[in-house]
């Protein structure tokens, strides 16, 4: 086994890493903040969502659609129009402007109807939870001066959950989604720097009265408690409007204090849409709502991705995760079978033929391929790959079956590295 130097002097950020690795791009027919996602980025966020959805399905989430639309009237209910309305884009009238109830608003968030979809069909307790996900996207009308590659945007592709539960199970609903959203930053190897508990101060900003808001404080203790989480950091006026939160913080390399991940509580939208369940004596209860983010938006995840790994991004999240490379024209053949036998196992292989190997090497490495497998005349003759694993440190000889394997356990259990065997 021989090492492979790393070769990055400082670390990039994601803005930077982009121009050689073509995750995303801008044009400014489409607009500031709005970034259209290339084929490699594509991959990146495809994988992200299989992850959000993999964990809401174990979880016992059930998927729904909702619009990205709605009319004015519902954000005004719901609490977001008085909030964010400077934060919101305009609304777009129809039939000529007449009607301000036909107003329509590009939503800030899902939760209003989500709210409503639970509200669609009556519900008793022995039913409850009832927690729908979706991975949907949201607007925010930022300003131009703080847009900034994919870490701020004007459209955000949020993985979401909303919980409607009884109050009796708030704490332990509260703990299954941090211990999910914690394992979802484990598993893509972003460090939380801390987990914090956003509560009220004694500003007039927060809706419900105090001993809700104790309550809901208390309730979120105790999951953090359960998950095993200690020195959770209690940060007052940090809360959302409607209730306290845990997030999931993370410390960038710019010094910006990152949410990556919360878990919310709201007795604010159950009020203002009804929602109820019908308890065991009869009588209609009110609901409590949580939300609930694992993965994050794929926007500000990805960025933090391709940051803390300076584009190397584990096997499973690679864009290219071979990049097959013949020495010369009389390994073509052979180049071509091992691509197509990493493709038929499911995997993104990619072969380059034109140019010396030098320079098919580089840019490979440029790219941050994940894999460099050179087929060369040693290589065909033994049924073996020359292997480089430059975040894992690693260039050898393998033998061909071994490599098919060991490339598609690490996809296969999203592993940080791929498995290789001990060198002979």
């Amino acid at each position: 086994m021989n090492s492979v130097a790393a070769q990055d002097d400082s670390p990039l950020d994601h803005r930077e890493l982009n121009l050689a690795m073509g995750i995303f791009a801008t044009d400014p027919m489409v607009g500031s903040g709005l970034p259209l996602w290339l084929p490699a980025g594509a991959v990146l966020r495809a994988e992200l969502e299989r992850l959000a959805r993999e964990i809401a399905r174990a979880d016992g989430c059930q998927e729904v659609y909702s619009p990205v639309l709605g009319k004015r009237a519902l954000f005004e209910r719901s609490g977001h129009w008085a909030k964010f309305a400077d934060d919101m884009f305009p609304p777009m009238s129809l039939n000529g402007g007449g009607v301000a109830d036909e107003d329509l608003v590009l939503r800030p968030a899902n939760c209003p109807h989500h709210a409503l979809t639970y509200a669609a069909q009556p519900h008793s307790y022995r039913e409850l939870p009832v927690r729908l996900h979706e991975l949907a996207p949201m607007f925010r009308a930022e300003r131009s001066g703080v847009l900034s590659g994919l870490s701020r945007v004007r459209q955000i592709a949020l993985d979401d959950t909303h919980v409607f539960c009884r109050p009796d199970q708030v704490a332990q609903e509260a703990a299954r989604a941090l211990r999910s959203a914690l394992h979802a930053q484990q598993v893509l190897g972003l460090p939380v720097d801390e987990v914090r508990l956003s509560r009220r101060d004694a500003g007039p900003a927060y809706l419900g009265a105090p001993e809700q808001w104790e309550a809901a404080e208390q309730a979120l203790r105790e999951a953090a408690a359960a998950v095993g989480v200690r020195g959770v950091v209690e940060a007052e006026g940090e809360a959302a409007f409607y209730g306290p939160k845990l997030d999931l913080q993370v410390h960038d390399g710019r010094g910006h204090d990152e949410t990556i991940a919360t878990v919310q509580l709201d007795f604010n939208q159950p009020e203002r849409f009804d929602l109820a369940y019908d308890a065991a004596d009869g009588s209609r209860q009110r609901v409590v709502m949580i939300h609930r983010g694992t993965v994050g938006s794929m926007e500000r995840v990805v960025a933090a991705l391709l940051e803390r790994y300076q584009g190397r991004v584990p096997l499973w999240l690679a864009p290219v995760q071979v990049c097959v490379l013949p020495v010369g024209p009389d390994q073509d053949e052979a180049a071509r079978r091992l691509h197509d036998d990493l493709l038929a196992a499911g995997l993104r292989p990619r072969v380059e033929f034109d140019g010396s190997l030098g320079r098919r090497i580089q840019a490979a490495r440029r790219r941050r391929d994940c894999l460099l497998a050179v087929v060369g005349e040693a290589e065909v003759s033994a049924e073996q790959v020359q292997v480089t694993d430059v975040a894992g440190g690693v260039r050898r000889s393998v033998d061909r079956a071994g490599f098919l394997r060991a490339v598609g356990e690490a996809y296969e259990a999203r592993l940080p590295l791929v498995p290789w065997e001990p060198a002979d």
